[in-house]
Order: C-alpha cells, then sequence, then structure tokens
C-alpha cells in the first residue's frame, strides 16, 4: 500500500482522531503518513508518524492516490477574502 491514498483513525492519548494522507512509509513499528500543500507558492510537504498501537482502522481511499499539492490550482485567498468568507476575527480588549 505504499504510495497508496489511505485513511485512518487513530488514538492520540484520550482523543480519536481522522487523517488521510499518503502512505510514505512503514518502519515496522509505525506508519508514516506525507501530505503535500502549497503556500506562498511553494510545495511544502507535512510527515507524520502513527505507531501501530495507536491505530485503530486503516483503509485505503476508493480514489486512489493523489497528489494534494496543486500546482495547476494554487490557493490564494486575501484577508479582504477572508473576511468576507465569514472568518473570524480577534476581538482586540481595551487595556
Amino acid at each position: 500500500m505504499l504510495g497508496h491514498r489511505i485513511v485512518v483513525t487513530y488514538r492520540a492519548g484520550d482523543i480519536v482522531l481522522p487523517a488521510t494522507g499518503n502512505l510514505a512509509a512503514d518502519s515496522g513499528k509505525s506508519i508514516f503518513l506525507e501530505e503535500s500543500y502549497q503556500q506562498q507558492g511553494q510545495v511544502k510537504t507535512f510527515r507524520w508518524e502513527i505507531p501501530y498501537g495507536c491505530i485503530l482502522e486503516l483503509n485505503e481511499c476508493p480514489e486512489g492516490p493523489k497528489a494534494s499539492a496543486s500546482v495547476q490550482q494554487p490557493r490564494q485567498e486575501s484577508a479582504e477574502t477572508a473576511r468576507q468568507s465569514g472568518a473570524l476575527e480577534p476581538k482586540v480588549r481595551p487595556a
């Protein structure tokens, strides 16, 4: 399944979390998921480790492997657009 896109449900302490990414490696004790994204015109990669003992469920995604950072469709969102889309702004308290 190396290189395939997978969905993992895993335990982190008392919390159960879902994760989706490309299966980058398997050390025999844990798996490594990898996700790529584009930020300010640069493709960046995020990789995280999930130990076998924490995995509750692991399935291959039905759509198959895909690159998550698309150079053809960069995500560019200005602060103005973020405000218009209903993004929360921090409240400033007087001193």
